[in-house]
């Protein structure tokens, strides 16, 4: 399996919106293991593990569940996984 770990940086009208609930919610749907939490400022941090495929597909998902509309623009980086995330939790 070729696991990756997926850090996006959120903009836009992203806090105040549900964005880090929906992305929990979203995640129970994928074999993804990660975090989301609120920056200082303004912008929203996800970062995840799995399988390069998953993750895409999560990130699409996570587009899809309504919040589209919220996000002016992401920031996606991918890096070797450190396995050190434990389900998937919101994180203030």
């Amino acid at each position: 399996m070729n696991r990756r770990r997926m850090h996006v940086f959120y903009s836009g009208h992203v806090q105040g919106v549900g964005f880090r609930y929906t992305a929990r919610q979203v995640a129970q749907g994928f074999e993804v293991t990660g975090l989301v939490r609120n920056l200082l400022d303004g912008r929203v941090e996800l970062l995840a593990e799995g399988a390069q495929e998953e993750l895409e597909a999560f990130r699409e998902a996570l587009r899809e569940s309504g919040l589209r509309s919220f996000i002016r623009d992401e920031t996606v980086s991918w890096s070797e996984p450190q396995g050190n995330l434990q389900g998937f939790q919101i994180v203030s």
